[in-house]
């Protein structure tokens, strides 16, 4: 059995969440990045022995779109399937219900679920720091349970949560822009999950193509990339209300 991590994380906080329970569940992992704009994910294919760990994170209670085509191109070929949603304390909505219909489509069949919380990727002062230590506690415990659930051969799926049809998709309409700190290194363009930004030219953004992940904000070697402060501000407190209690991690077995 190979295990494979195949992740969506353009600030790292999915990646984080996916690496505590891919780490509990084997010491090899093989990982495919769903971010990456220019593989070509057709070429990937699973036997039906291996397990994949599969962490995307919620978008207004989504998946985001570019996740959804590339894990479609992936062959699943019947690999057993552990689904995870990450997202910034606000809430997950449909994005594991979405995830799950993805996934089956491709080729998975899903054994378990689980939502888990990180940093907040526009407004950082939610869930700051998280997964932390308590997070990675309970991450790795639903891993020995998973662990269990795949020794004893039990391929159930799981009831998971969310709405058919989902929720409708909708960006947060905040676009980076670069400072004049900018040196114009281009690591932002080579680095952006959907080719937005020009790489000849890093103050053209293609507003409509990006989904406001901030990929670039948090792989600018300058700190040269900023979103407008007054719609941050109303970001900010339009979630100050429902992230302000901390939300815990979920495990659907």
């Amino acid at each position: 059995m190979k295990l494979y991590e195949i992740c969506f994380s353009p600030t790292g906080g999915t990646k984080k969440a996916a690496d505590i329970l891919a780490k509990q569940l084997a010491e090899e992992i093989h990982s495919v990045d769903l971010t990456d704009s220019r593989a070509d994910f057709s070429d990937i294919s699973l036997n039906k022995d291996d397990t994949a760990v599969i962490a995307v994170p919620s978008y207004g209670g989504r998946v985001p779109g570019p996740a959804v085509q590339r894990l479609s191109a992936i062959k699943g070929n019947g690999a057993k399937a552990v689904l995870v949603c990450v997202y910034g304390n606000r809430a997950y909505e449909d994005t594991l219900a979405e995830l799950q219909d993805t996934a089956k489509q491709a080729g998975f069949h899903i054994i378990a679920a689980v939502a888990a919380i990180a940093e907040h990727s526009i407004a950082r002062q939610f869930a700051a720091g998280r997964p932390d230590a308590q997070d990675q506690a309970c991450l790795q415990q639903f891993a020995e349970k998973i662990q269990k659930k795949l020794t004893a051969g039990d391929v159930s799926e799981p009831a998971i949560p969310g709405n058919r049809p989902y929720k409708k998709g909708g960006g947060s309409g905040l676009v980076p822009s670069p400072t004049k700190d900018c040196v114009k290194c281009g690591i932002c363009a080579e680095k952006c999950p959907v080719q937005a930004i020009d790489k000849n030219n890093p103050k053209k953004v293609d507003g409509k193509a990006c989904i406001s992940c901030m990929r670039c904000v948090t792989v600018c070697p300058h700190s040269a990339r900023k979103v407008n402060s007054m719609m941050l501000a109303a970001v900010s407190t339009m979630l100050k209300k429902v992230c302000s209690e901390r939300k815990e991690c979920e495990l659907y077995l």
